[in-house]
Protein backbone atom coordinates (compact mmCIF):
# COMPACT_ATOMS: atom_id res chain seq x y z
CA UNK A 1 0.00 0.00 0.00
CA UNK A 2 1.28 3.47 -0.89
CA UNK A 3 2.23 5.54 2.15
CA UNK A 4 1.98 9.34 2.32
CA UNK A 5 4.73 11.43 3.91
CA UNK A 6 3.34 13.72 6.62
CA UNK A 7 6.60 15.42 7.59
CA UNK A 8 6.73 13.43 10.84
CA UNK A 9 5.98 9.93 9.58
CA UNK A 10 3.75 8.16 7.09
CA UNK A 11 0.04 7.48 6.78
CA UNK A 12 -1.91 5.24 4.42
CA UNK A 13 -3.62 6.58 1.34
CA UNK A 14 -6.96 5.57 2.95
CA UNK A 15 -6.33 7.93 5.85
CA UNK A 16 -5.48 10.70 3.40
CA UNK A 17 -8.65 10.07 1.40
CA UNK A 18 -10.57 10.21 4.68
CA UNK A 19 -9.17 13.67 5.45
CA UNK A 20 -9.96 14.85 1.94
CA UNK A 21 -13.50 13.40 2.02
CA UNK A 22 -14.34 15.33 5.21
CA UNK A 23 -13.15 18.55 3.53
CA UNK A 24 -15.38 17.91 0.52
CA UNK A 25 -18.47 17.68 2.74
CA UNK A 26 -18.15 21.21 4.14
CA UNK A 27 -19.35 22.85 0.92
CA UNK A 28 -22.54 20.75 0.57
CA UNK A 29 -25.08 22.10 3.12
CA UNK A 30 -27.90 23.97 1.39
CA UNK A 31 -26.87 23.04 -2.16
CA UNK A 32 -29.53 20.40 -2.70
CA UNK A 33 -32.40 22.81 -2.04
CA UNK A 34 -31.36 25.62 -4.41
CA UNK A 35 -32.25 23.85 -7.70
CA UNK A 36 -35.61 22.59 -6.40
CA UNK A 37 -36.93 25.74 -4.71
CA UNK A 38 -39.59 26.33 -7.35
CA UNK A 39 -40.60 22.66 -7.27
CA UNK A 40 -41.02 22.78 -3.50
CA UNK A 41 -43.43 25.69 -3.81
CA UNK A 42 -45.55 23.54 -6.13
CA UNK A 43 -45.20 20.29 -4.14
CA UNK A 44 -46.00 21.97 -0.81
CA UNK A 45 -48.47 24.73 -1.76
CA UNK A 46 -49.15 25.54 1.91
CA UNK A 47 -45.48 26.42 2.48
CA UNK A 48 -44.60 30.09 2.61
CA UNK A 49 -41.77 31.63 0.60
CA UNK A 50 -39.88 32.26 3.85
CA UNK A 51 -40.08 28.57 4.83
CA UNK A 52 -38.68 27.50 1.48
CA UNK A 53 -35.88 30.05 1.72
CA UNK A 54 -35.08 28.80 5.22
CA UNK A 55 -34.34 25.35 3.83
CA UNK A 56 -31.26 26.91 2.25
CA UNK A 57 -30.28 29.36 4.98
CA UNK A 58 -31.09 27.34 8.13
CA UNK A 59 -28.11 24.94 7.77
CA UNK A 60 -25.71 27.88 7.40
CA UNK A 61 -27.18 29.65 10.42
CA UNK A 62 -26.82 26.57 12.63
CA UNK A 63 -23.35 25.77 11.31
CA UNK A 64 -21.97 28.91 12.98
CA UNK A 65 -22.73 28.10 16.65
CA UNK A 66 -21.91 24.42 16.24
CA UNK A 67 -18.54 25.21 14.68
CA UNK A 68 -17.71 27.10 17.86
CA UNK A 69 -19.16 24.38 20.09
CA UNK A 70 -17.19 21.65 18.29
CA UNK A 71 -14.00 23.66 18.60
CA UNK A 72 -14.59 24.18 22.31
CA UNK A 73 -15.32 20.56 23.22
CA UNK A 74 -12.99 18.79 20.76
CA UNK A 75 -10.09 18.49 23.20
CA UNK A 76 -12.45 17.08 25.86
CA UNK A 77 -14.29 14.53 23.69
CA UNK A 78 -11.52 13.62 21.28
CA UNK A 79 -11.63 14.58 17.63
CA UNK A 80 -12.34 11.04 16.34
CA UNK A 81 -15.45 10.65 18.50
CA UNK A 82 -16.61 14.14 17.57
CA UNK A 83 -16.01 13.36 13.90
CA UNK A 84 -18.19 10.25 14.15
CA UNK A 85 -21.01 12.29 15.74
CA UNK A 86 -20.88 15.04 13.10
CA UNK A 87 -20.70 12.62 10.17
CA UNK A 88 -23.53 10.48 11.58
CA UNK A 89 -25.85 13.50 11.98
CA UNK A 90 -24.95 14.66 8.46
CA UNK A 91 -25.66 11.20 7.00
CA UNK A 92 -28.88 10.75 9.02
CA UNK A 93 -30.22 14.06 7.71
CA UNK A 94 -29.46 12.93 4.16
CA UNK A 95 -31.48 9.76 4.72
CA UNK A 96 -34.39 11.55 6.39
CA UNK A 97 -34.76 13.99 3.49
CA UNK A 98 -36.11 11.08 1.44
CA UNK A 99 -38.99 10.39 3.84
CA UNK A 100 -40.07 13.93 4.74
CA UNK A 101 -43.71 14.54 3.90
CA UNK A 102 -44.14 18.24 4.64
CA UNK A 103 -42.20 21.49 4.85
CA UNK A 104 -41.99 21.35 8.64
CA UNK A 105 -40.19 18.01 8.54
CA UNK A 106 -37.82 19.32 5.87
CA UNK A 107 -36.95 22.27 8.12
CA UNK A 108 -36.20 19.99 11.08
CA UNK A 109 -33.95 17.81 8.94
CA UNK A 110 -32.22 20.91 7.53
CA UNK A 111 -31.50 21.99 11.10
CA UNK A 112 -29.97 18.57 11.80
CA UNK A 113 -27.86 18.93 8.67
CA UNK A 114 -26.55 22.27 9.93
CA UNK A 115 -25.64 20.76 13.30
CA UNK A 116 -23.75 17.86 11.71
CA UNK A 117 -21.96 20.11 9.24
CA UNK A 118 -21.07 22.59 11.98
CA UNK A 119 -19.37 19.82 13.95
CA UNK A 120 -17.22 18.58 11.05
CA UNK A 121 -16.25 21.97 9.57
CA UNK A 122 -13.47 22.80 12.07
CA UNK A 123 -12.33 19.17 12.04
CA UNK A 124 -11.93 19.29 8.26
CA UNK A 125 -9.01 21.68 8.62
CA UNK A 126 -7.77 20.61 12.07
CA UNK A 127 -7.20 17.06 10.77
CA UNK A 128 -4.49 18.38 8.46
CA UNK A 129 -2.61 19.96 11.35
CA UNK A 130 -2.97 16.80 13.44
CA UNK A 131 -1.44 14.59 10.73
CA UNK A 132 0.99 16.87 8.86
CA UNK A 133 3.80 19.30 9.69
CA UNK A 134 6.04 21.73 7.82
CA UNK A 135 5.82 21.93 4.04
CA UNK A 136 3.64 18.81 3.92
CA UNK A 137 1.08 20.53 6.14
CA UNK A 138 1.08 23.63 3.93
CA UNK A 139 0.70 21.47 0.82
CA UNK A 140 -2.24 19.58 2.32
CA UNK A 141 -3.98 22.80 3.32
CA UNK A 142 -3.71 23.79 -0.32
CA UNK A 143 -5.26 20.49 -1.37
CA UNK A 144 -8.03 20.80 1.24
CA UNK A 145 -8.87 24.30 0.01
CA UNK A 146 -8.92 23.08 -3.60
CA UNK A 147 -11.07 20.05 -2.77
CA UNK A 148 -13.60 22.20 -0.91
CA UNK A 149 -13.97 24.53 -3.88
CA UNK A 150 -14.08 21.83 -6.56
CA UNK A 151 -16.65 19.89 -4.51
CA UNK A 152 -18.81 23.02 -4.52
CA UNK A 153 -18.61 23.27 -8.31
CA UNK A 154 -19.27 19.57 -8.95
CA UNK A 155 -22.06 19.28 -6.36
CA UNK A 156 -23.81 22.37 -7.78
CA UNK A 157 -23.77 20.84 -11.26
CA UNK A 158 -24.84 17.38 -10.06
CA UNK A 159 -27.72 18.62 -7.91
CA UNK A 160 -28.99 20.72 -10.81
CA UNK A 161 -28.91 17.68 -13.09
CA UNK A 162 -30.58 15.43 -10.53
CA UNK A 163 -33.30 18.02 -9.87
CA UNK A 164 -34.39 17.73 -13.50
CA UNK A 165 -35.05 14.01 -12.96
CA UNK A 166 -36.86 13.98 -9.61
CA UNK A 167 -37.07 16.58 -6.85
CA UNK A 168 -35.74 14.33 -4.06
CA UNK A 169 -32.67 13.11 -5.95
CA UNK A 170 -30.45 16.17 -5.18
CA UNK A 171 -30.47 15.01 -1.54
CA UNK A 172 -28.29 12.08 -2.62
CA UNK A 173 -25.25 14.35 -2.16
CA UNK A 174 -25.99 14.36 1.58
CA UNK A 175 -25.26 10.61 1.70
CA UNK A 176 -21.57 11.17 0.95
CA UNK A 177 -20.63 11.21 4.67
CA UNK A 178 -20.94 7.42 4.48
CA UNK A 179 -17.62 7.40 2.61
CA UNK A 180 -15.97 9.43 5.37
CA UNK A 181 -17.43 7.23 8.10
CA UNK A 182 -15.94 4.15 6.45
CA UNK A 183 -12.52 5.83 6.32
CA UNK A 184 -12.46 7.18 9.91
CA UNK A 185 -11.01 3.90 11.31
CA UNK A 186 -8.07 4.25 8.91
CA UNK A 187 -7.50 7.81 10.12
CA UNK A 188 -7.65 6.67 13.74
CA UNK A 189 -5.16 3.82 13.22
CA UNK A 190 -2.71 6.04 11.38
CA UNK A 191 -3.00 8.84 13.95
CA UNK A 192 -1.93 6.45 16.69
CA UNK A 193 1.13 5.43 14.68
CA UNK A 194 2.43 8.95 14.24
CA UNK A 195 4.82 10.44 16.73
CA UNK A 196 2.79 13.33 18.14
CA UNK A 197 5.80 14.70 19.97
CA UNK A 198 7.20 15.80 16.62
CA UNK A 199 4.26 18.08 15.93
CA UNK A 200 5.28 21.62 15.06
CA UNK A 201 3.70 24.69 16.63
CA UNK A 202 4.66 28.21 17.50
CA UNK A 203 6.07 29.30 20.84
CA UNK A 204 3.27 30.65 22.99
CA UNK A 205 3.33 32.82 26.06
CA UNK A 206 3.91 30.97 29.30
CA UNK A 207 0.72 29.33 30.49
CA UNK A 208 -1.18 30.05 27.27
CA UNK A 209 -2.40 27.73 24.56
CA UNK A 210 -3.54 30.15 21.84
CA UNK A 211 -1.82 33.25 20.41
CA UNK A 212 -5.03 35.30 20.18
CA UNK A 213 -3.43 38.55 19.01
CA UNK A 214 -2.15 37.08 15.75
CA UNK A 215 -5.14 34.77 15.40
CA UNK A 216 -7.58 37.71 15.42
CA UNK A 217 -5.69 39.28 12.53
CA UNK A 218 -6.07 36.16 10.40
CA UNK A 219 -9.72 35.80 11.41
CA UNK A 220 -10.58 39.37 10.43
CA UNK A 221 -8.66 39.08 7.16
CA UNK A 222 -10.51 35.86 6.28
CA UNK A 223 -13.86 37.44 7.16
CA UNK A 224 -13.04 40.48 5.05
CA UNK A 225 -11.89 38.72 1.87
CA UNK A 226 -14.80 36.28 2.04
CA UNK A 227 -17.17 39.23 2.27
CA UNK A 228 -15.43 40.85 -0.72
CA UNK A 229 -15.74 37.89 -3.08
CA UNK A 230 -19.26 36.93 -2.00
CA UNK A 231 -20.40 39.74 -4.29
CA UNK A 232 -19.63 37.42 -7.22
CA UNK A 233 -21.89 34.65 -5.94
CA UNK A 234 -24.69 36.99 -4.89
CA UNK A 235 -24.71 39.80 -7.44
CA UNK A 236 -23.20 38.32 -10.61
CA UNK A 237 -26.44 36.58 -11.75
CA UNK A 238 -28.33 39.89 -11.51
CA UNK A 239 -25.57 41.76 -13.35
CA UNK A 240 -25.41 39.23 -16.18
CA UNK A 241 -29.21 39.19 -16.35
CA UNK A 242 -29.08 42.96 -16.80
CA UNK A 243 -26.68 42.39 -19.71
CA UNK A 244 -29.16 39.93 -21.28
CA UNK A 245 -27.56 36.61 -20.32
CA UNK A 246 -29.59 33.71 -18.90
CA UNK A 247 -29.02 31.76 -15.70
CA UNK A 248 -27.02 29.05 -17.50
CA UNK A 249 -24.38 31.63 -18.47
CA UNK A 250 -24.20 33.09 -14.96
CA UNK A 251 -23.89 29.55 -13.57
CA UNK A 252 -20.98 28.84 -15.91
CA UNK A 253 -19.16 32.04 -14.96
CA UNK A 254 -19.71 31.37 -11.27
CA UNK A 255 -18.29 27.87 -11.75
CA UNK A 256 -15.19 29.40 -13.35
CA UNK A 257 -14.91 31.68 -10.33
CA UNK A 258 -14.90 28.69 -7.96
CA UNK A 259 -12.47 26.81 -10.19
CA UNK A 260 -10.14 29.82 -9.97
CA UNK A 261 -10.39 29.54 -6.18
CA UNK A 262 -9.34 25.92 -6.44
CA UNK A 263 -6.23 26.32 -8.59
CA UNK A 264 -3.84 28.03 -6.13
CA UNK A 265 -4.37 25.28 -3.59
CA UNK A 266 -2.87 22.73 -5.95
CA UNK A 267 0.52 24.46 -5.93
CA UNK A 268 0.39 26.63 -2.81
CA UNK A 269 3.98 25.81 -1.81
CA UNK A 270 5.27 27.18 -5.12
CA UNK A 271 3.20 30.33 -4.67
CA UNK A 272 4.58 30.81 -1.17
CA UNK A 273 8.11 30.20 -2.39
CA UNK A 274 7.60 33.02 -4.89
CA UNK A 275 5.58 35.47 -2.79
CA UNK A 276 6.33 34.49 0.80
CA UNK A 277 4.30 36.42 3.36
CA UNK A 278 3.39 38.94 0.66
CA UNK A 279 0.76 36.45 -0.53
CA UNK A 280 -1.92 38.26 1.51
CA UNK A 281 -1.11 41.58 -0.19
CA UNK A 282 -1.23 39.99 -3.64
CA UNK A 283 -4.52 38.33 -2.76
CA UNK A 284 -6.13 41.68 -1.96
CA UNK A 285 -4.63 43.19 -5.12
CA UNK A 286 -6.10 40.46 -7.35
CA UNK A 287 -9.50 40.69 -5.64
CA UNK A 288 -9.60 44.48 -6.06
CA UNK A 289 -8.44 44.24 -9.68
CA UNK A 290 -10.91 41.50 -10.54
CA UNK A 291 -13.94 43.23 -9.01
CA UNK A 292 -13.00 46.53 -10.64
CA UNK A 293 -12.72 44.74 -13.98
CA UNK A 294 -16.25 43.34 -13.60
CA UNK A 295 -17.54 46.82 -12.75
CA UNK A 296 -15.87 48.55 -15.70
CA UNK A 297 -16.66 46.06 -18.47
CA UNK A 298 -19.85 44.60 -19.86
CA UNK A 299 -17.99 42.33 -22.30
CA UNK A 300 -18.31 38.70 -21.21
CA UNK A 301 -14.63 37.94 -21.71
CA UNK A 302 -13.61 40.73 -19.31
CA UNK A 303 -16.27 39.72 -16.78
CA UNK A 304 -14.87 36.18 -16.83
CA UNK A 305 -11.29 37.46 -16.44
CA UNK A 306 -12.34 39.63 -13.51
CA UNK A 307 -14.09 36.76 -11.75
CA UNK A 308 -11.11 34.48 -12.32
CA UNK A 309 -8.70 37.10 -10.92
CA UNK A 310 -10.83 37.61 -7.80
CA UNK A 311 -11.24 33.86 -7.30
CA UNK A 312 -7.52 33.22 -7.75
CA UNK A 313 -6.66 35.90 -5.20
CA UNK A 314 -9.03 34.38 -2.66
CA UNK A 315 -7.73 30.90 -3.42
CA UNK A 316 -4.16 32.01 -2.64
CA UNK A 317 -5.07 33.47 0.74
CA UNK A 318 -7.37 30.70 2.01
CA UNK A 319 -4.85 27.83 2.48
CA UNK A 320 -2.20 30.26 3.73
CA UNK A 321 -4.57 31.47 6.47
CA UNK A 322 -5.40 27.89 7.45
CA UNK A 323 -1.72 27.00 7.64
CA UNK A 324 -0.63 30.04 9.67
CA UNK A 325 -3.60 29.86 12.05
CA UNK A 326 -2.96 26.19 12.80
CA UNK A 327 0.45 27.16 14.22
CA UNK A 328 -0.99 29.63 16.69
CA UNK A 329 -2.10 27.00 19.19
CA UNK A 330 -0.71 24.07 21.11
CA UNK A 331 -1.57 20.70 19.51
CA UNK A 332 -4.55 20.08 21.78
CA UNK A 333 -6.19 23.40 20.86
CA UNK A 334 -5.81 23.28 17.07
CA UNK A 335 -9.44 22.29 16.45
CA UNK A 336 -10.60 25.20 18.62
CA UNK A 337 -8.42 27.65 16.69
CA UNK A 338 -9.56 26.31 13.32
CA UNK A 339 -13.17 26.60 14.51
CA UNK A 340 -12.65 30.30 15.17
CA UNK A 341 -11.12 30.76 11.73
CA UNK A 342 -13.68 28.70 9.83
CA UNK A 343 -16.65 30.41 11.46
CA UNK A 344 -15.53 33.66 9.81
CA UNK A 345 -16.34 32.14 6.41
CA UNK A 346 -19.93 31.38 7.39
CA UNK A 347 -20.43 34.69 9.17
CA UNK A 348 -19.35 36.47 5.98
CA UNK A 349 -21.75 34.36 3.89
CA UNK A 350 -24.69 35.21 6.17
CA UNK A 351 -24.03 38.95 6.58
CA UNK A 352 -22.71 39.83 3.10
CA UNK A 353 -26.08 40.58 1.46
CA UNK A 354 -27.08 42.88 4.31
CA UNK A 355 -23.73 44.69 4.43
CA UNK A 356 -23.68 45.25 0.67
CA UNK A 357 -27.21 46.67 0.76
CA UNK A 358 -26.34 48.90 3.73
CA UNK A 359 -23.21 50.26 2.03
CA UNK A 360 -25.16 50.96 -1.17
CA UNK A 361 -27.75 52.85 0.85
CA UNK A 362 -25.02 54.76 2.74
CA UNK A 363 -23.38 55.99 -0.46
CA UNK A 364 -26.69 56.36 -2.31
CA UNK A 365 -25.63 53.94 -5.05
CA UNK A 366 -27.98 51.73 -7.03
CA UNK A 367 -27.69 49.25 -9.87
CA UNK A 368 -26.27 45.77 -10.23
CA UNK A 369 -22.72 47.03 -10.90
CA UNK A 370 -22.27 49.21 -7.82
CA UNK A 371 -21.54 46.35 -5.34
CA UNK A 372 -18.52 45.35 -7.45
CA UNK A 373 -17.18 48.91 -7.36
CA UNK A 374 -17.77 49.30 -3.62
CA UNK A 375 -16.02 46.01 -2.80
CA UNK A 376 -13.15 46.80 -5.18
CA UNK A 377 -12.64 50.13 -3.38
CA UNK A 378 -12.81 48.38 0.01
CA UNK A 379 -10.17 45.87 -1.10
CA UNK A 380 -7.93 48.63 -2.46
CA UNK A 381 -8.22 50.67 0.74
CA UNK A 382 -7.44 47.62 2.88
CA UNK A 383 -4.40 46.85 0.72
CA UNK A 384 -3.16 50.44 1.02
CA UNK A 385 -3.63 50.33 4.81
CA UNK A 386 -1.70 47.06 5.12
CA UNK A 387 1.15 48.31 2.92
CA UNK A 388 1.34 51.54 4.91
CA UNK A 389 1.46 49.63 8.17
CA UNK A 390 4.16 47.35 6.79
CA UNK A 391 6.21 50.38 5.74
CA UNK A 392 5.88 52.00 9.17
CA UNK A 393 6.79 48.77 10.99
CA UNK A 394 9.85 48.17 8.76
CA UNK A 395 11.17 51.67 9.51
CA UNK A 396 11.10 50.94 13.22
Amino acid sequence: MKMINTGKGYISVYALFGIWSVSALTSLPGLAVSPISEDLARIFPAATELEIQMLTTLPSLLIIPFILLAGYISDRMGYIRLLYIGLSLFLLSGILYFVCGNIGQLLVVSAMLGVGAGIIVPLSTALVSKFFVGEERTRQYGYVSAITNIALVVATAVTGWLADIQWRLPFLVYLLPLVSILLVPAMNRNAKRLNNSAEEHVSLQSGGTVCYKRLCKYMFYYLFITYLVMVVSINLPFLLGHYGYDSAVSGTVTSLFFLAMMLPGLFINRILALLGRNVLYWALFLIALGLLDVFLNSSMIFVVIGCIAAGFGYGMAQPYIYDRASLLASPGRVTYVMALVMVMNYVAIVVSPFVVEAVQWLFDMTGDRSPFLLNAIAAALALAALLLRKSVVSKH
